[in-house]
């Protein structure tokens, strides 16, 4: 079973900085993405940034040049480091792991969900 657990939300004032952190956890032989999402109150998931395995990004328009992902393959995990926030960026931030390979012989991958981190930014 893999799980995704989320870490780093909180409060902070516009122009402050976070880090969300996910790690996965399991019997993991590899991961094609790491994603970030966000959802903010009364509106719908949104795509913030992915990372590949390989280590190609991309971002959201309303992110650019504010947030950076890095991945760190041999610990599962995926970062998110959010700078100059917004009072708009406050939403629930959850990480999504695509294609995730249990079993090599197999080769089947399956997507996972972390359950999410609040991060509010006050003005």
């Amino acid at each position: 079973q893999v799980q995704l657990v989320e870490s780093g939300g909180g409060l902070v004032q516009a122009g402050g900085s976070l880090r969300l952190s996910c790690a996965a956890s399991g019997t993991i032989f590899s991961i094609t993405a790491m994603a970030w999402y966000r959802q903010a109150p009364g509106k719908q998931l949104e795509l913030v940034a992915i990372a590949s395995r390989g280590g190609s990004t991309n971002y959201a328009e309303f992110v650019k040049g504010r947030f950076a992902i890095s991945r760190d393959n041999a610990k599962n995990t995926v970062y998110l480091e959010m700078n100059e926030l917004k009072p708009e960026d406050t939403a629930v931030y959850r990480c999504n792991a695509r294609h995730v390979v249990t079993d090599p012989s197999s080769g089947v991958g399956m997507d996972y969900w972390g359950k999410g981190t609040l991060v509010t930014v006050s003005a």
